[in-house]
Parts: structure tokens; C-alpha cells; sequence
């Protein structure tokens, strides 16, 4: 349930993400002073879904992630009032990366509570 639950998320953010970085500028919302700031946890999260989302297929939701921001980089570029930025890009790939790795850590975590829990001696 709860796999099911991060994809349809991850995918949600994904439309999401289509629409505020390809819309007008006058049209993006900002949630933070900080647009790296912004960046960075839109693409950690977007990276954790997808990993909690597809657990057996963590290396590919970061290359989703990366995908969707080369994408949406790209996208700007034909776009009025936007501009696809190489470091804007690393921004948000690197936090796809982090949003990844944190999903395999708090997997890690959960698998070995849940062995302690179901044998207490070991």
C-alpha cells in the first residue's frame, strides 16, 4: 500500500513540477525566498518518492529524477519568460540523488527494527 501510495505521489509531483517550471514566471508560485532552497527540496522529495515508490529499482528512480530535471531545464529554453541553467540542473540533481539515498537509508533503518522487533535476542 504504502509503495503505491509514494508512486502515485512521485507522479503527481512530477505534473506538478511540469507546470510551475514551465509556466510563466509570473505564474510560479514561491514558497521559499530561496529558489536553490526550493529546487533542492522539490527534487529530494521527488527523489525520495520514487525510491520508497519502486524500493527494487532505487538507481532508476534517480535517473527519473535526473530525467525530469534535464527535461524541464531543456523545456525553459523554449519558453518565453524562462531559461534552462546547467547549475540549476545540478541543483536538482544532486537533491534527486540525496532524496534516493535518504529513502535507502530509512529502508535500512526500518528493515533492521522490524528484524530486532520480531527477534528481540539477536
Amino acid at each position: 500500500m504504502m509503495h503505491k501510495l509514494a508512486r502515485l505521489m512521485a507522479w503527481m509531483l512530477v505534473v506538478a513540477l511540469v507546470v510551475v517550471t514551465l509556466a510563466p514566471i509570473g505564474m510560479r508560485p514561491a514558497v521559499i525566498e530561496n529558489a536553490n532552497i526550493e529546487r533542492a527540496l522539490a527534487y529530494a522529495l521527488l527523489g525520495f518518492l520514487f525510491a520508497v515508490g519502486y524500493p527494487r529499482h532505487r538507481f532508476l528512480a534517480f535517473a527519473v529524477g535526473v530525467a525530469v530535471a534535464a527535461g524541464l531545464e531543456v523545456g525553459q529554453v523554449f519558453t518565453a519568460s524562462r531559461h534552462g541553467r546547467v547549475p540549476d540542473f545540478m541543483v536538482k540533481a544532486v537533491a534527486a540523488g540525496i532524496g534516493v539515498i535518504t529513502a535507502w537509508v530509512f529502508a535500512q533503518l526500518y528493515a533492521r527494527l522490524t528484524r530486532q522487533r520480531l527477534h528481540p535476542g539477536e
